[in-house]
């Protein structure tokens, strides 16, 4: 991988942070083999500095826990002392490495923890992570810093903040690093912040005009906190504002009653906005007025969604600056004396300015007091939880507003998003548990039908299936393969009829409500994936049909082992007919490849097996064409408006410029393909057709592509989404549309039951010459 371009090499690990929340076949499992568990925890941990054992030699007390990865004690350039730990590694092998200690987690129970470790990545991603380890095999906090990596050379220190169960059994805590090159890891401290506040306020429903108050609350914060320059809200704690603000406005009484708690609310953060019954009540106040003489003007400029990324990244946010000389308004930025107004629920409106007037002690008005430019103490010990109805409600106000404006695909999903913010607030307010908000996250994030939509909760992971593989396949469920043991009887090619006594169809829909998809095919096969997920040991009873007409009702258990079967594919490089190739490259790496290379110079044809997701990189690609050759187009918004008011600029400079490379292969090229290829198989494929490098056989892929944009919420929530918008090479939709085959060929009940895979059989006639 290294060959190619820096945003190429970050594709890959950026999508597994959503595979691993949603626990989706074998690259869900993948992501959660790195989440390794070590039988005997060590009494406390050890050599958190690095300064003990010899040079060269993995570090005294840790353990790397990927083969292909190597980690050493090193000299070279230290963040503290003489030594740190580097770990090496190829992505072409394994797309992880692990650096690690597990500790006993008994001092430490009922108590907040803070990892906190210096950072530095070439040519990677480096990631702190913390895992609490439960009794019963469970799972309790877990961090891994997906959503802020460090991809720098320069040490950066990070820290991770968790609370540890009163039944936790270990700590697994170490280095998590993506791609290849190296990454270096120092001055690792674990702090006891002590024992954690838990507010839990019991679920009730928003009566009166209180849900009018929390949707004006969660419109007026997005716009603040997205748009508002003000150093005192560019430094706000935006996650406890939140869930405070709720509690304090829900009662208001009146619009005026309103209007007057809001403006108290933000007056802290965001002490030039102005909140009214009326447009003709918002007053301007005096220092949005140009002041006398020169002066700055400060503003957002948001590159997608910045979050909380360090380092490179195609996401940025950042207050920009220009001067301000004998009165003129800098092109590009706001007039402060214009200020951004909308009509909020409830009665009232409100005039935010989207650029501040500042001097060299900062934005005008001065705060009387400054927050500190760092925390100086331990955060409050509270623990937000998502059985507590404030966390609910805050989450909802958060995570809408960030996806309100910065999601980029609202043109085309047409989607009532100021609708969902009521409805979603409604339930929040309702919801028993934590466990049941997951499910109204999850419900408001599939009206983005984003194919990389995703929740994750608290709640312990699904990584336990049912011992068969199944498919929808000409408008039924049927059974592709059975594991070797636990089918009880079941083959390849029976219809499953009712699961549990529901028709498979009802049980089939009941998922996908929930599942946030651009297309019907990748929507079911995210659901026919959680159908099969559940518990370890639950049970579920089938009734199928069998090819021969015989009806059977019987009972399967779910398995932790069966959560990778698989539908049977051939070798990942095979040779089914004379001459005629196979490559999967759900498995090829890129070592692999270039091994095999001087057999593939001499085939008469080659088929490449892309119904997934790629394990290296492209460079196959690059052996099939004589002239230079792009990838798809991917737009990421740049904005400084809030509900995409203004005219977005796009920053298109991500694209995969690919040259030509020897041997040239002259094969006849088949690519197979279907509804699992998703985001950076989705690359791969949108250049296969734009250039025509081969005929296309199977199904439409997902029809959605760029890079995830995650983020997290109080009370332990993560949500994934894509944060650029991806065009087809000649401008056209790509979200929702997807790459469609050349040579369609669907999956038959009877090719199942054959144990024909008739796709691939039409692939390798194609690939010796039987054209299309």
């Amino acid at each position: 991988m290294n060959a190619f371009p820096a945003a190429l090499r970050r594709k890959l690990p950026l999508l597994l942070p959503l595979l691993l929340a949603l626990a989706i076949g074998p690259r869900g499992a993948l992501a959660q083999s790195s989440i390794v568990r070590l039988d005997s925890p060590a009494p406390k941990a050890v050599n958190l500095d690095f300064e003990e054992g010899e040079l060269g030699q993995v570090p005294a007390g840790w353990r790397a826990t990927v083969a292909a990865f190597s980690a050493e004690t090193s000299a070279e350039n230290p963040k503290s002392g003489k030594r740190c730990a580097v770990l090496h590694g190829s992505s072409s092998a394994s797309p992880f490495g692990v650096l690690m200690q597990s500790v006993d987690a008994t001092p430490y129970r009922g108590h907040r923890l803070r990892l906190r470790a210096a950072l530095r990545a070439e040519e990677a991603r480096a990631q702190l992570w913390l895992r609490v380890d439960l009794a019963g095999d469970r799972i309790g906090f877990f961090d891994n810093m997906m959503d802020r990596p460090v991809m720098a050379a320069d040490w950066q220190t990070v820290e991770i903040v968790g609370d540890v169960d009163v039944d936790a059994r270990s700590l697994n805590f170490g280095l998590l690093m993506l791609g290849g090159g190296k990454t270096s890891i120092d001055a690792v401290a674990i702090e006891d912040l002590g024992k954690p506040i838990v507010v839990a306020e019991p679920a009730r429903p928003l009566e009166g005009r209180g849900l009018a108050n929390l949707e004006a609350f969660a419109r007026l914060l997005g716009y603040v906190r997205h748009f508002h320059p003000s150093d005192e809200a560019a430094a706000a704690d935006w996650d406890t504002f939140a869930v405070d603000g709720v509690r304090r406005i829900e009662g208001a009484k009146t619009p005026a009653d309103l209007a007057r708690e809001l403006a108290a609310i933000f007056r802290p953060v965001a002490p030039t906005v102005r909140v009214a019954t009326s447009r003709e009540g918002l007053a301007a106040p005096a220092e949005l007025s140009p002041p006398k003489g020169d002066a700055t003007l400060v503003q957002w400029r948001h590159q997608g969604y910045g979050g909380a990324s360090k380092g490179p990244s195609p996401y940025k946010s950042e207050r920009v600056r220009a001067p301000f000389t004998r009165g003129a308004i800098p092109a590009g930025f706001h007039d402060p004396s214009k200020p951004f107004m909308a009509d909020l629920p409830g009665g009232v409106v409100c005039a935010v300015p989207l650029a501040l007037f500042a001097d060299a002690q900062g934005t005008l008005p001065h705060a009387a007091t400054r927050p500190a430019a760092a925390p100086t103490k331990a955060p409050p010990l509270v623990r937000y939880t998502g059985n507590d109805r404030a966390t609910r409600l805050a989450d909802v106000a958060l995570a809408w507003n960030i996806l309100e404006h910065f999601y980029p695909y609202f043109d085309v999903v047409k989607t009532d998003w100021r609708a969902e913010l009521g409805r979603a607030l409604a339930a929040a307010a309702t919801d028993a548990s934590a466990e049941a908000f997951t499910i109204t996250l999850r419900r408001m994030v599939a009206t983005l039908h984003d194919g990389h939509g995703g929740v994750a909760g608290p709640e312990p992971s699904r990584i336990a299936a049912l011992p068969v593989q199944w498919g929808w396949i000409e408008d039924r469920l049927v059974i592709t393969t059975v594991a070797p043991a636990g089918a009880q009887g079941l083959a390849a090619g029976d219809v499953v009829e009712t699961i549990d006594g529901r028709p498979s169809r009802e049980a089939l829909e009941s998922h996908e409500r929930l599942i946030s998809a651009a297309t019907p095919q990748w929507l079911r096969f995210r659901a026919l994936g959680e159908l099969r997920s559940g518990p370890a040991g639950s049970a579920v009873a089938l009734a199928v049909l069998t090819p021969a007409g015989e009806r059977k009702t019987v009972t399967l258990e779910r398995t932790s082992a069966a959560a990778k079967l698989e539908d049977p594919r051939p070798e990942t490089i095979a040779e089914p007919r004379p001459g005629v190739f196979y490559l999967d490259l759900d498995r090829l790496t890129d070592d692999a490849f270039a091994a095999a290379l001087p057999k593939l110079e001499h085939a008469r044809g080659i088929v490449f097996d892309l119904r997934g997701y790629p394990a290296g990189s492209p460079e196959p690609l690059t052996h099939l064409t004589d002239t230079p050759i792009q990838s798809a187009r991917w737009n990421v918004p740049i904005l400084s408006d809030p509900d995409w008011t203004g005219t977005p600029g796009w920053d298109t400079g991500g694209r995969w410029d690919l040259q030509p490379a020897a041997p040239r292969l002259h094969a006849k090229i088949v690519f197979l393909t279907d509804g699992r290829a998703i985001s950076y198989a989705e690359s791969w494929m949108g250049i296969v057709e734009a250039y025509k490098l081969g005929e296309i056989v199977g199904e439409t892929t997902a029809g959605t592509n760029g890079n995830i944009n995650p983020f997290a919420l109080p009370g332990g929530y993560h949500i994934t989404w894509t944060g650029m918008k991806v065009l087809k090479h000649d401008g056209s939709r790509h979200h929702g549309v997807g790459i469609a085959p050349t040579v369609p060929v669907p999956r038959t009940i009877r090719g199942v039951a054959d144990h024909r895979d008739e796709q691939l059989d039409r692939a390798l006639a194609i690939a010796a010459g039987a054209g299309p």
